[in-house]
């Protein structure tokens, strides 16, 4: 076996058994016949929608994070949150473990996907590879399951739906940034960033340009 050939390999995740690679039509999949499970899917050349859609959801993002979420009036007395003020909150609570699973699966997973795909996205639309691009993508793989904004908005709606016996509920400009985002943030997790392996292996990878020598001046 030569080293074309070794390249052109691919292990099932799930068996270990080893396959030759080949191009997939566009919006199909190939499966393991050992075990069934999914090994990869054709690559769409078409990345413009999804990076326009990636980088959507980042400013949706920063919108839902710098916004009060909803005003709660409650016997005249008014009360208005952020989600860093709610993940503060419940570390003045005691509820450590809370706070950090809350910021992790809703700010700090979620933004780092977003940076990630738009990280990769850009370049590989561009026509070249950025530096990092196998570590980038391995890293949103991880994180991808971690993100759980749709739970969270899940829960913000059910908690409204509760509060609404016993105080004036007044949605915000956030809880309609984290609508949105759950929609957007729908469409980039049905991308699968491993499509972008069989795109990039045809691209230049970017080279750094030349540093200019200093130049001496003549005494």
């Amino acid at each position: 076996m030569n080293v074309n050939d070794s390249e052109e390999l691919i292990a099932c995740h799930e068996c270990d058994a080893l396959f030759k690679k080949r191009a997939l039509p566009e919006h199909s999949t190939a499966n393991c016949p050992r075990c069934g499970a999914r090994l990869y899917r054709g690559a769409t050349p078409h990345l413009d929608r999804i990076c326009a859609t990636t980088l959507a959801a980042l400013i949706t993002f920063v919108i839902a994070q710098a916004f009060p979420i909803v005003e709660l009036d409650a016997n005249g007395i008014t009360s208005q949150t952020t989600l860093i003020g709610a993940i503060i909150a419940l570390w003045g609570e005691h509820m450590e473990f809370v706070a950090v699973l809350v910021f992790c699966a809703t700010i700090l997973f979620p933004l780092c996907e977003l940076a990630a795909l738009l990280y990769v996205l850009m370049p590989v639309r561009a026509g070249y590879v950025p530096p990092g691009f196998h570590v980038t993508l391995r890293a949103i793989q991880f994180m991808r399951p971690w993100g759980m904004i749709e739970v969270f908005m899940l829960g913000v709606l059910v908690t409204l739906v509760k509060m609404l016996s016993v105080a004036r509920v007044i949605p915000e400009a956030a809880l309609f940034a984290f609508g949105a985002l759950t929609l957007m943030v729908a469409v980039v997790v049905s991308f699968d960033p491993r499509s972008l392996w069989d795109i990039a292996s045809g691209l230049p990878r970017r080279k750094r340009a030349p540093v200019a020598p200093p130049v001496r001046q003549k005494s």
